[in-house]
């Protein structure tokens, strides 16, 4: 629509002009370019420089002829006011009257001139004889020039060539007598010279003022020049004439819509088909583009900077083709200009390719959002989110049975379980979530569970087979506008898992190609309603194997009152895994506390659970301490990583573990752990703090190295709480928040072990568990010192009798008589075989507890004693025998300083037949054979 020439050719932005001058000499170059006569800017410019040039120099003579008008003026004035004041000042008519009146008045007249500044003051006679003068030498002589109205007594200005003096402004004041009679006149001129001058004085003022206002109208004129230029692009008066009639005809005449916009989104022209084709307001132009009410497709094309080619948009009911290009590379300012074709006759196939896409999208995003979890119900509800409002009004999944218990389906039952509706409004007539339906043999879900297709009603008031199943709630169903049905089976790897019911009352019905659409929904969906099948088979079968090898019920023991909770992973998020906790009583009324997890899920996890569980217990049995027993369970764990491999053949096996042991007797606790969180310990007044435990390598990695533990202790009534990372770690929550939870949830003084743990849940639970969860809270009780008995032993079997004495004494006083005899017989072989194979320092414990009494003999020795058969030769070797009969059992620890051996007498049944039990006991050391 304009013409560009060479320089505007150039790309836009930064880089260097084609003409490859800088910018200092373009700006050299501008003006040359301004003062282009051919131009319409060097035009106006020229025509604004003459005219102001013409109105400076006419206001320059008009100041100059003013100035000196005012200058001439002030001169009079200043002479008149001159020769007034002479000639009527004291003295001066006698002067006049006198008979030499030059010598009175010639040295007063040249005072007078001095003072007043003027050039001259000149009294002469009557007769026009000078009396006073300038120049002595004049004086006497006769006055030069007319002074009739001075001497008819009027004042006379002029202008005279005075003598002596020069062209002058002179002002004549006759002096009068009393009687009114002239006396002499008094003449006081200013020469023109002078005034002359003040109006030099003026004239740098009134020619630098001028050439100020020169420069800056010039200056002004230029800049509107230049902008004149810039906005006329140079052009000549032909040029924009031409351009006119352009944009006239683009504007009114061309049958294509044209839009020109701003970078900011605004309308800068718009012709008039563009007006018709967009319906637009009136006046648009200066308007945004989002407030002309273009529908959101077509605001965001013309809004944005994109470069588009013939992209078709509807507009109303027209359909238009629509090119949009930026206008910035081509010269112009930032922004695009966007042309409009109407293809309204390409509608209809616009419409059928709309339809296509619609349904392309809708199978992509059923692509993509069906199956997102391994969860059978889940995947069902999927698929009519899917479903509805895109394709159908309403949508209902049914499952076979069993389906839903992650079986395989035989195929032939029609019996189903409504697993997941959709629907437009709330009260709609179908059957409901979690309802049991039997299908008669002539609906059509029936037809489609039967044989294996999809049927399609496309009008459901025309047929009545779908009716007999339940007629009232058919008429139900019509009266709410339901009027077709497609009901497509899901069948995957050839197996028919249940029927999707397809409905519509709002939309149009149901045709052929929608119902290839419908069986492409269904066969998607039943692929992953079988994998959630498969997977939920899989769990429930690792969550049965991992429940079983779980304790079922926590053992009594009276040094901890118990509390625990233990959660699997959600099926179809993250599986059964290998958490697991345990609760085992040890010898001395001591108690291990057991929590670990085994990495991964599923089968393997659990089952490798198990047996680690049951290495803990056979580690327990004997008794060892912390460290050790971690230390062991570490090298098993390897071992297993070495020996043993998946069916791909990659050793997965790996675990952590906290091992903690606690004594009620000194209510010390022993704590190891091997790559597990540690513990948070709860003080009985409500104290929350999370000890430092040292933490070893999770197990099968420690390579040999050593388990270090911590001490605890702990007050009566604080609570130790165990438990696994699922409990305080997710992918929603770092390691750090969830402790900061369980610490609040904890930090109540009041609550017991049960109440502990459903407050950990309430406040850590997420919503759908990825991994599993394993809480256990021990409250400590402490054993009372009453019931616990101590005495040093020296190493001489003579004080093993006063020992059995005061051990008496103490039974008794715990009301034990009955076992005493018993009790001292026990004591006696533990302590006699200490003195005899063991070494100082030895000491004799015994602990009271509820249904038990508990005999402990430390000695600092580590050889472990055996109990054998003895030979009927030999004279000893029977006292371990006769321990292991009396005691309900015994057994070994070893100690940091040697070992322990105790033995359990059980207090629910009295001591009875004692002698012969015991000779029982020492028969069966023979054999008829010996007799």
């Amino acid at each position: 629509m304009h013409r560009r020439d060479s320089r505007q050719s150039g790309p836009a932005g930064p880089a260097r002009p084609a003409d490859g001058r800088d910018a200092s000499q373009r700006s050299t170059a501008r003006l040359p370019s301004v003062l282009n006569v051919h131009s319409m800017a060097g035009q106006v410019l020229i025509l604004q420089v003459g005219v102001v040039l013409l109105i400076v120099v006419a206001a320059v003579v008009a100041l100059v002829l003013q100035a000196r008008s005012s200058s001439l003026q002030e001169a009079r004035n200043r002479s008149l006011v001159g020769a007034e004041t002479f000639a009527h000042a004291p003295g001066t008519l006698a002067a006049m009257k006198s008979a030499d009146p030059s010598k009175l008045l010639q040295p007063r007249a040249e005072e007078a001139r001095k003072r007043s500044g003027v050039n001259y003051i000149i009294a002469f006679s009557p007769s026009g004889v000078r009396w006073t003068h300038p120049d002595p030498h004049l004086v006497g002589k006769h006055v030069v020039g007319s002074y009739a109205d001075a001497l008819a007594g009027k004042v006379h200005q002029d202008v005279y060539n005075t003598p002596g003096v020069g062209r002058a402004v002179d002002t004549m004041v006759p002096v009068q007598d009393t009687d009114g009679k002239v006396v002499g006149m008094v003449s006081v001129g200013i020469t023109v010279k002078r005034v002359d001058r003040m109006v030099m004085e003026q004239l740098p003022l009134l020619l630098g003022s001028a050439a100020a206002g020169l420069v800056l109208v010039t200056g002004g004129s230029v800049l509107v020049s230049r902008r004149l230029r810039r906005q006329t692009r140079g052009l000549e008066p032909a040029e924009m004439t031409r351009m006119y009639e352009h944009h006239d005809a683009v504007l009114h005449s061309v049958r294509e819509g044209v839009l020109v916009i701003s970078a900011e989104g605004r309308l800068l022209l718009a012709n008039d088909e563009a007006c018709r084709l967009l319906d637009l307001p009136e006046d648009p132009t200066g308007r945004l583009i989002t407030d002309l009410g273009l529908s959101p497709p077509t605001t965001r094309l013309l809004a944005s900077d994109w470069t588009v080619t013939d992209r078709v948009v509807l507009a109303g009911e027209r359909l238009l083709a629509v090119n949009v290009r930026p206008t910035a590379p081509h010269g112009g300012p930032g922004g695009s200009v966007a042309t409009l074709r109407d293809t309204t006759e390409l509608r209809e196939l616009a419409g059928r390719a709309r339809v296509a896409r619609e349904r392309l999208q809708l199978l992509y995003d059923a692509g993509v959002r069906i199956g997102t979890t391994l969860d059978v119900v889940r995947t069902a509800e999927e698929l009519t989110e899917i479903a509805v409002p895109r394709f159908a009004d309403f949508a209902a999944v049914a499952l076979l049975d069993a389906v839903r218990r992650g079986e395989e389906p035989d195929g032939a039952s029609l019996v189903v379980h409504r697993t997941a509706v959709r629907a437009i409004r709330d009260d709609h007539p179908l059957h409901t979530v979690d309802e049991t339906i039997t299908w008669q043999p002539t609906t059509p879900q029936a037809q489609a569970l039967r044989g294996g297709h999809a049927v399609l009603e496309p009008d459901l008031r025309a047929t009545r087979n779908w009716r007999e199943q339940d007629p009232e709630r058919a008429r139900r169903m019509l009266d709410s506008g339901i009027h077709s049905l497609i009901t497509v089976p899901l069948q995957a790897r050839g197996i028919v898992l249940g029927v999707v019911d397809f409905w519509r009352s709002e939309q149009d019905s149901f045709t052929d190609e929608d119902l290839a659409v419908a069986e492409e929904l269904a066969a998607r969906a039943a692929v992953a309603i079988d994998n959630a099948r498969r997977y939920t088979r899989e769990h429930t079968m690792a969550a049965t194997l991992q429940r079983s090898l779980l304790p079922r019920a926590l053992p009594e023991q009276p040094a901890l009152d118990v509390a625990y909770r233990y959660l699997p992973a959600q099926a179809g998020v993250g599986g059964v895994g290998g958490d697991w906790f345990d609760v085992i009583p040890l010898p001395g009324t001591r108690v291990a506390l057991v929590v670990g997890d085994v990495v991964g899920h599923g089968l393997h996890a659990a089952a490798t659970m198990g047996r680690l569980r049951t290495v803990i217990h056979n580690f327990c049995a004997l008794d060892l301490p912390p460290d050790e027993l971690v230390g062991h369970l570490d090298e098993l764990v390897a071992q297993i990583d070495e020996t043993e491999t998946s069916e791909e053949g990659a050793a997965i096996t790996g675990a952590t573990c906290l091992f903690a042991i606690y004594d009620p007797v000194s209510g010390r606790c022993c704590v190891a752990r091997a790559g597990h969180p540690g513990p948070a310990l709860v003080s009985p007044d409500g104290t929350v703090v999370f000890p430092d435990v040292p933490v070893s390598p999770p197990l099968g990695l420690c390579a040999g190295m050593p388990v270090e533990t911590a001490e605890l202790q702990l007050a009566e009534g604080s609570r130790l709480v165990l438990y696994t990372d699922g409990l305080v770690e997710n992918r929603d929550r770092d390691l750090d928040t969830g402790l900061r939870l369980l610490a609040g949830a904890l930090g109540r003084p009041d609550r017991t072990p049960e109440q502990d743990c459903q407050a950990v849940l309430d406040a850590l639970l997420p919503d759908r568990p990825s991994d599993d969860i394993a809480l256990l809270v021990a409250r400590t009780r402490l054993t009372d010192p009453d019931r616990v008995a101590e005495w040093d032993v020296p190493s001489d079997p003579a004080a093993i009798a006063p020992l059995r004495a005061a051990a008496a004494r103490r039974l008794d006083a715990w009301g034990l008589d009955e076992i005493a005899f018993t009790t001292e017989l026990i004591l006696s072989e533990l302590v006699t075989n200490a003195i005899r194979y063991g070494s100082e320092p030895i000491q004799l414990r015994l602990l009271f507890n509820q249904d038990s009494l508990i005999c402990e003999v430390a000695d600092g020795s580590s050889t472990s004693p055996h109990m054998r058969r003895a030979a009927t030769t030999d004279e000893g070797g029977r006292g371990l025998f006769l321990v292991a009969q009396y005691a309900r059992r015994w057994g070994v620890r070893y100690t940091a300083r040697g070992k322990v051996i105790w033995s359990e007498q059980s207090l629910e049944a009295p001591e009875a037949g004692l002698d012969e039990a015991l000779g029982d006991a020492l028969l069966e050391e023979w054999d008829e054979s010996a007799l």
